[in-house]
């Protein structure tokens, strides 16, 4: 019998997510239904609660519909709402006079549900705005029922120390989680001085982009879309690839697990997100946990650490 997953506080939310999250990015819409479907019951099954799922448009790009087929899977599943956490993305790009109300309502209605438990906003790639304002409005969002719990994606140690600090002062939620690149290659920042002092106060990690799109799992062909390359080290990560697999290959895992495995020794960690197309890919990424459990988590961090490629090169304060 398989232990289902262990689940861990976001932030000092109350909120409970599984050890891994599973991500929707352009996944779904893919995959064939009903396989999806069956990855969707098999991920509960195991103890996944938390999916993140967003509204991943941009202008002049074609409409996409990979939350909307998420809706469908979670009702063709037969899942109850109150079995699984909604991570939603509200984009910064998209704030204004409204605030996020229009957008998190939007991404609500598409997949069919009341509320998000924790919503995630997007890269701070904005000089117009007013941190104090977007406290504000997820104050209000919270007051409103339509959202339980927020959090960041990449935004630097001082912009969030920002956010921790407004919100003190006017007395209402502040962010619980920051979502991060973290893998055995980019550590810099999750690992640096800057994000520990967060760390201390209560924000936890979203560990994210942990095989740097499939490359640390092997899948070094260039063909599909993989995030944004901070310090510009893809091809140094690129070229450890076979070191790195030959490392998996002696401690009887294989690269993908090994890659995984890794962002679950970080302390503050809450859940690590990837995706999944395939049933026996999510069963053999949620097998990462045992891994820790066989090696050790310092000594897996030890024998990783030539791999990692962003130290010295990427600032630890964060973008």
């Amino acid at each position: 019998m398989t232990t289902p997953l262990p689940r861990r506080e976001i932030g000092r939310s109350g909120l409970h997510a599984s050890l891994f999250s599973l991500g929707s990015w352009h996944t779904y819409d893919r995959m064939d239904f009903a396989d999806a479907v069956e990855l969707l019951r098999q991920a509960t099954d195991r103890g996944v609660n938390l999916f993140d799922v967003g509204v991943y448009s941009a202008p002049g790009a074609p409409p996409v519909f990979t939350d909307v087929i998420f809706s469908a899977m979670v009702r063709a599943a037969g899942l109850r709402r109150d079995e699984w956490l909604l991570s939603s993305k509200l984009w910064l790009e998209a704030f204004g006079d409204d605030g996020f109300r229009p957008q998190l309502e939007n991404a609500l209605m598409r997949v069919g549900v009341e509320h998000a438990d924790l919503v995630i906003l997007g890269d701070l790639r904005r000089d117009d705005l007013d941190l104090r304002d977007l406290v504000l409005d997820l104050a209000r969002l919270a007051d409103a029922g339509l959202i339980r719990a927020w959090g960041v994606n990449n935004w630097s140690a001082s912009s969030i120390q920002s956010l921790l600090d407004l919100a003190a002062a006017e007395g209402v939620p502040w962010p619980q989680i920051a979502q991060l690149k973290y893998s055995v290659a980019r550590r810099s920042i999750p690992d640096g001085e800057p994000f520990a002092r967060l760390w201390e106060q209560g924000l936890t990690l979203q560990a994210s982009d942990c095989l740097e799109g499939g490359v640390l799992a092997g899948n070094v062909k260039g063909d599909r879309q993989i995030g944004r390359d901070p310090g510009d080290i893809r091809e140094r990560i690129i070229a450890d690839v076979p070191a790195f697999t030959a490392l998996a290959e002696s401690l009887d895992t294989t690269p993908a697990q090994l890659g995984i495995a890794f962002t679950l020794t970080h302390p503050a960690l809450t859940t690590t997100l990837f995706g999944a197309s395939r049933v026996a890919q999510l069963h053999a990424n949620l097998d990462a946990a045992d891994l820790v459990d066989r090696i050790g988590a310092d000594e897996l961090r030890r024998l990783v650490e030539p791999f990692w490629a962003d130290r010295g090169v990427v600032d630890p304060e964060g973008p």
